[in-house]
């Protein structure tokens, strides 16, 4: 009995999956599986002044956005980056970044487009944790490059058209700050939001406090959403697809059935035809 229950207990450490907020504490027992793949999304030079031990860097702005309206990168380019990167379709990835965790939820959301199972972003920002807890390095780490095979998961993904034809039938959510929701402010040629848009800014889903931010737990952040049916889909968007992305995690993580619409408001709010509403003079 005692045998069986060590094979057991091995089994289930082998078949656990990343939670989709990583605590510290579930990093630092995980640390050495040879399946863990740590993906650091900040900046190259910050990278380079430390980073998390065998951290990989992806800095968000330079691989995970493409195009002027910051379009999800072609799927060739996602394809090699995640090779490069050391995943294949085995890996248990964590995630993390700087001050905010917009920027390590991109890179989930993506995955998860991508088809992986197994990622989280880290529930802290860099170096919020206990001195010495995790293991900080300023050498650059290069993995052995692995062959990743994505499974396109498209119900995750939705384009202009997808939204302009839910609009009566599925929630529009607006992950922007409020002034940009009302149109006071916009980085697209338009001010205000999409037709029928409820506004749940991004920044609600953690706090930030300095240079440090935290993922809010589940139980918390239940409530900003009780007015959403669970029966009826959401569709995400934000000014760039960060914002949207951790609202995403989220929602995914509450139940939902929700998908973000990659090309956000710097598309939508760049095309003359498509409805908007806006609660300012501009138009």
């Amino acid at each position: 009995m005692k045998y069986l229950l060590v094979l057991l207990l091995c089994v289930g450490t082998l078949l656990a999956k990343v939670p989709d907020v990583v605590p510290v504490s579930w990093l630092e027992e995980h640390y050495k599986d040879p399946t863990l793949v740590i993906i650091d999304v900040r900046d190259e030079k910050i990278y380079k002044k430390g980073h998390l031990k065998h951290a990989v860097n992806i800095p968000v702005f330079e691989k995970l956005f493409y195009g002027e309206e910051m379009h999800i990168p072609p799927l060739s380019d996602l394809r090699e980056l995640f090779s490069q990167a050391g995943i294949n379709d085995k890996s248990d990835i964590v995630v993390y970044g700087g001050v905010s965790p917009i920027w390590s939820a991109r890179f989930y959301w993506i995955s998860k487009v991508l088809g992986a199972d197994s990622v989280g972003i880290l529930k802290v920002s860099y170096g919020n944790w206990k001195k010495g807890q995790l293991p900080i390095t300023t050498n650059e780490f290069k993995p052995r490059y692995q062959n990743f095979a994505p499974k396109i998961n498209n119900a995750y993904l939705k384009t202009k058209l997808d939204v302009l034809t839910s609009l009566d039938t599925a929630y529009i959510v607006d992950g922007r700050p409020y002034e940009f929701y009302i149109g006071k402010k916009s980085h697209a040629k338009r001010y205000g939001h999409i037709l029928n848009a409820i506004n749940l800014p991004g920044s609600l889903t953690y706090d930030k406090q300095g240079s440090k931010s935290f993922v809010k737990d589940f139980d918390t952040l239940k409530p900003l959403y009780k007015k959403l049916d669970k029966s009826k889909p959401v569709i995400l968007y934000c000014e760039d697809g960060a914002d949207a992305a951790i609202n995403f995690l989220v929602l995914k993580k509450l139940g939902y059935n929700v998908s973000v619409y990659d090309g956000s408001w710097l598309e939508w709010g760049n095309d003359k035809h498509l409805p908007i509403e806006s609660h300012t003079t501009k138009e």
